[in-house]
């Protein structure tokens, strides 16, 4: 898999998740104490996330960091 479409993958599961819970990308950005232009940016694909970016969102979200990896 090229980073290109990890980085889409990782963002559509983001983004998907964050609407399953009715969260705003301001609201999710406060949760995980980032800036909402970083969630943003994520979820275009624009940035790939860090492990402890992932880490914050799968225990906000109560779920595996390998889930984010899944096709």
């Amino acid at each position: 898999m090229g980073i290109r479409k990890l980085k889409n993958n990782i963002a559509k599961k983001i983004k998907s998740l964050r609407k399953e819970h009715g969260l705003s990308q301001e609201r999710l950005a406060e949760f995980v104490n980032m800036s909402r232009e970083h969630i943003s940016c994520i979820e275009r694909g624009k940035n790939l996330a860090s492990v402890e970016t992932l880490y914050a969102l799968a225990k906000y979200f109560k779920v595996s960091i390998k889930d984010f990896f899944d096709d």
